[in-house]
C-alpha cells in the first residue's frame, strides 16, 4: 500500500474530515454542527499525581492541553517542554505507524495489523482489527490527528449494520466486526470493504471485545477533541444501544458477569479462558461506564441508563469480592469447606481447595493482589492476565486499595511478569499434559509462547496508564527502558517467547502495528500525564461496596 510521502512526516492535519464519499452512510448533515469546546478533566487521581516524586513538575501536571490541540509538532510537545531530546525510536515509530495506514476512497480509516514484507504468509495481518487499532487511535489523538479516528469509528459503525451470518446462523445486530479489509481495484478505481465478524476467524468465534473497544474509543475521541457532536448523533447513540442490548439481555445467568467462549478477545485461540474471563469482564465494566457518560437521557436512552446503573452495581460487587485474590483470601480458599448448601455458604462457588495450583502459593506476596483469570462454578483460574488487571485499574473496577495492590504485585514479581520484555500476557504458562488438554495441542501456544505466557510489547501502554493513575510512573519508565533496548532493533515484533521474554516469538510478525503504537502511546502519556484522561475513569463512590473480608494490602 503506497502512502504519500508528505504523510510520513509529522505534519499538522485538519481536525475535520469529510465522509461524504462513504457508501450508504451519509452523516455529513448530522455532523455539520459547530464543534463544542469543553474543558478536559483529568481522570487520574489528584492525590496520586501530587505524590509523584519522579520528575514531573507541578507545571507539567497542571498543564492539561485544550481540546483538539496538538501534543506533537516535529517532536512531541512534552519532549520540548521537558527540554531533552526524544529517543531515536520515536521518529522511527511514527514513520512505521504512518506506513501502516489504510485508506478508503482517499480517507484514512485505520491501520493494518502488521507491515511485514519479509513474511511469506500474509494471513489476516493486512486487515484493520478493531482491538489492534485502539493504541494507534490513541497515538493519533495524542498527536492532534483525530480525523483517522473519527473515520474509523464511523466506518465500523456502518459495518455493524450489515447482516452477519456464520453458515446459516445469523449473529446479533449489535456485533461489531473483528476486522475489515479495504480492497482497491486499480482498473475500475473503486474501493470496497470486506468485514470479518468471526466467520473467518480461528475457531469461528465472534469478537466480544470489539464492541467494548469501540465504545471506549468513542469516549476517548470525545474527551480528546471536545467534540460532542459525533457521540450524540442518532447513529452513534443507536450503535451504543445495540452493543449494550447484546450484553444486558436477561437469560439464565445468575451472575452479572458475561459468559463467553474461548477465543473471543485478544486471547483468540483455545486457552481455557471460556466462562467469565477477566479481560472481558473488565472491558465490559469500562464500556458500561463509558456508555453511561455518552448516552442521551431521551426516551430510548433512559431505559439503558437505568439498566447500566443496576448492572454496574452488581458487577462491581461481584468482581471485587469473588475475583479478587490476595494473601488472606488465598489462605481462606485453602481452608474452604465444600458442598455447602445455603445462603450462608462461604464457598459460594464450591471451589475445591485441592484445585489450587502449587505455583500460586509461592507467587502471592504478603502485600499485593490481583483479579484472577476466571471464576465459575467449581472452577477458579488462578492465572494472572495483564490486560484484565490493567483495565480494571483504568476503569476503577479495582478500588484504590486494590489498584495499589496490583502494582505492588507487579513490583514484587517483576522477573516473572515483566522479565526482559514487557509484558506477560498471562502467568504462568500451561505445559505438558495440561497444555494438551487445555489448548488441544496448539502448536502456536506452546509454553512461554504467544498467548501461553508470551510477552507482548503492546501491553506497555496499558501498564504505563495504570502506573500513572496509581502514582507509580517509575515502574513504567523501567518497562520503557526495556522496550527501548530491543524493540526497534528486533523490527517491532508482535510478541516475544521464553520465560523471561528474551526471544523474538517463533511466529511473531515484524513491524506489528500495535507494538509500535503501544510504545508511542506509553511515551506520550509518561511525558504528558494529562493524556490519561482519554482512557481512565475515576472511581464512582456510589458503586463502592463494603468488602468485609480481610485486605492484606493494608497490613
Amino acid at each position: 500500500m503506497e502512502v504519500p510521502k508528505e504523510q510520513l512526516g509529522l505534519r499538522a492535519v485538519g481536525s475535520h474530515c469529510s465522509l461524504s464519499e462513504m457508501d450508504d452512510f451519509d452523516l455529513t448533515r448530522a455532523l455539520d454542527k459547530p464543534r463544542l469546546k469543553i474543558e478536559r478533566k483529568r481522570s487520574f487521581d489528584e492525590r496520586s499525581m501530587s505524590e509523584l516524586s519522579t520528575g514531573y513538575s507541578r507545571h507539567d501536571l497542571d498543564m492539561a492541553h485544550s481540546p483538539g490541540s496538538r501534543s506533537i509538532v516535529d517532536t512531541p510537545l512534552s519532549y520540548v517542554r521537558n527540554s531533552f531530546e526524544p529517543h531515536p525510536m520515536v521518529a522511527e515509530a511514527w514513520e512505521a505507524l504512518r506506513r501502516s495506514m489504510v485508506f478508503f476512497r482517499g480517507q484514512p480509516v485505520g491501520t493494518i495489523a502488521a507491515y511485514d514484507h519479509a513474511s511469506e504468509e500474509v494471513l489476516n495481518y493486512d486487515q484493520v482489527f478493531v482491538r489492534d487499532f485502539v493504541p494507534s487511535a490513541l497515538a493519533f489523538l495524542m498527536n492532534g490527528e483525530p480525523d483517522i479516528v473519527k473515520n474509523f469509528l464511523l466506518k465500523t459503525l456502518q459495518l455493524q449494520g450489515w447482516e452477519k451470518r456464520v453458515d446459516r446462523f445469523k449473529l446479533g445486530e449489535g456485533v461489531m466486526p473483528a476486522s475489515f479489509k479495504v480492497l482497491h481495484d486499480p482498473v475500475r478505481k473503486t474501493d470496497t470493504i470486506v468485514a470479518d465478524f468471526g466467520e473467518s476467524a480461528i475457531g469461528r468465534v465472534a469478537p466480544v471485545d470489539s464492541g467494548f473497544w469501540w465504545i471506549i474509543l468513542l469516549r476517548a475521541y470525545t474527551k480528546s477533541t471536545g467534540d460532542l457532536t459525533l457521540s450524540e448523533t442518532p447513529e452513534c447513540q443507536k450503535g451504543i444501544r445495540l452493543i449494550l442490548s447484546l450484553c444486558l439481555s436477561e437469560g439464565f445467568d445468575t451472575f452479572p458477569t458475561l459468559l463467553c467462549a474461548d477465543g473471543c478477545s485478544m486471547v483468540d485461540r483455545r486457552m481455557g479462558v471460556y466462562g467469565y474471563p477477566i479481560e472481558i469482564q473488565a472491558l465490559f465494566f469500562m464500556a458500561l461506564r463509558c456508555a453511561l457518560s455518552m448516552l442521551k437521557p431521551d426516551e430510548e436512552g433512559r431505559e439503558f441508563i437505568e439498566r447500566i446503573v443496576k448492572r454496574l452495581h452488581a458487577l462491581s460487587f461481584h468482581m471485587r469480592n469473588y475475583f479478587w485474590l490476595d494473601f488472606q483470601q488465598l489462605n481462606d480458599i485453602y481452608r474452604y469447606k465444600t458442598e455447602e448448601y445455603s445462603h450462608t455458604a462461604v464457598n459460594k462457588f464450591n471451589v475445591m481447595p485441592d484445585s489450587i495450583p502449587d505455583w500460586v502459593f509461592d507467587f502471592m506476596p504478603l502485600r499485593g493482589g490481583y483479579f484472577v483469570g476466571n471464576v465459575s462454578p467449581a472452577r477458579m483460574d488462578f492465572r494472572w492476565f495483564s490486560l484484565g488487571n490493567c483495565v480494571a485499574i483504568l476503569s476503577s473496577l479495582a478500588t484504590p486499595d486494590q489498584s495499589m495492590a496490583i502494582m505492588d504485585l507487579l513490583e514484587h514479581r517483576w522477573e516473572e511478569l515483566v522479565g526482559e520484555m514487557p509484558l506477560k500476557i498471562c502467568y504462568p504458562c500451561i505445559e505438558s499434559h495440561e497444555w494438551r488438554i487445555v489448548t488441544g495441542c496448539d502448536p502456536k501456544n506452546t509454553r512461554w509462547s504467544y498467548h501461553n505466557g508470551g510477552s507482548w510489547p503492546v501491553l506497555l501502554w496499558m501498564l504505563t496508564a495504570a502506573c500513572i493513575k496509581t502514582g507509580r510512573p517509575q515502574i513504567a519508565r523501567r518497562a520503557i527502558d526495556l522496550i527501548e533496548s530491543r524493540l526497534h532493533r528486533d523490527c517491532w515484533p508482535e510478541y516475544y517467547d521464553g520465560k523471561q521474554g528474551r526471544y523474538v516469538g517463533k511466529q511473531a510478525r515484524k513491524f506489528q502495528t500495535w507494538s509500535i503504537a503501544g510504545y508511542l502511546v506509553a511515551k506520550m502519556m509518561l511525558e504528558d500525564p494529562s493524556h490519561i484522561g482519554m482512557i481512565s475513569l475515576e472511581e464512582d463512590k456510589q458503586m463502592k461496596p463494603v468488602i468485609k473480608r480481610s485486605a492484606s494490602w493494608t497490613c
